[in-house]
């Protein structure tokens, strides 16, 4: 019977000896579009839109009855400006979403939060938030206003009741689906209490919070909309309602775009948490 020998070498099959060579890895982190490449990229889009809404508008493909050209919308601009009342009415809904969203991130948050940790305080406060999702929030309106008035008491509650759904839900699944593992090695360090949700566990559920963050900021500019169409004498609603009395389609595209530029202001917000609270999150995209 023959035995069984282990195969030959490339050197003792007469080849020569040979050299493995291996790619040296290359960093992802220096991967980066410089910003004078990418910040034209954020825009490129919009422009296009604008340029032929603007090509529309100077051909008469689009009447200026039904959409205001973009030459309208700069000369109202420049008048709302002038006087005054742009700068005060963006500072006023500024304002309002602004407190709103800050009291509705902040109950839903700490709602999520309990309701994550804690099988009680999910069975306390789960069902109760699921109600309050399930319900539009523009439906309460007529109820607010019966509750608390027409007042900047019931335009902040507003948006807080708006905001506070989205924040507890994505807060409550991120707090649920952080490591088991990675809880018991941080109490294996000692974190105990309020120290182990906000040293280990609000830290690997913050890629939830900030999306809910970002989806809160979004509807905030929904419950603002409704907010300010009621009993205000300043705010770009108060702008709109303006404009749907006197049908100055002008002005109403002139608050659409205040409320983009709002939309765009919120977001460079989100962004910029994102940047210093998770650094990581760029070096995961291909660019």
């Amino acid at each position: 019977m023959a035995l069984l020998t282990p195969p030959r070498t490339r050197e003792e099959r007469g080849g020569g000896p040979t050299t493995l060579e291996l790619e040296e890895p290359r960093y992802r982190a220096g991967r980066t579009r410089p910003a004078w490449v990418s910040i034209p990229l954020r825009f490129l889009v919009p422009a296009l839109i604008v340029a032929a809404w603007w090509i529309g508008s100077a051909t008469g493909a689009i009447p200026e009855e039904i959409l205001a050209g973009p030459p309208a919308v700069w000369s109202a601009f420049t008048e709302l400006y002038q006087t005054g009342q742009l700068v005060d009415f963006s500072i006023a809904s500024f304002k309002r979403a602004a407190v709103g969203v800050f009291f509705g991130v902040v109950i839903g948050l700490a709602l999520g939060v309990l309701s994550g940790l804690s099988s009680l305080g999910e069975e306390l406060i789960d069902s109760t938030m699921q109600i309050n999702r399930a319900i539009p929030f523009l439906a309460l309106v007529p109820l607010f206003i019966a509750w608390f008035g027409i007042d900047e008491t019931f335009k902040v509650l507003l948006i807080a009741v708006a905001t506070v759904g989205p924040m507890y839900a994505y807060t409550y699944l991120g707090v649920r689906n952080v490591d088991r593992k990675m809880v018991e090695a941080a109490q294996s360090f000692g974190l105990r209490g309020w120290r182990l949700v906000f040293g280990a566990i609000l830290p690997a559920a913050l890629p939830g919070v900030l999306m809910a963050l970002r989806i809160c900021l979004s509807i905030s500019i929904t419950g603002l909309i409704a907010a300010e169409q009621v009993g205000t004498r300043e705010g770009i609603g108060y702008l709109v309602t303006l404009a749907q009395e006197y049908n100055r389609t002008d002005y109403m595209v002139l608050c659409v775009v205040l409320y983009a530029v709002l939309g765009l202001i919120f977001d460079g917000i989100v962004r910029v948490i994102e940047k210093f609270a998770m650094p990581w999150r760029g070096q995961v995209a291909v660019r």
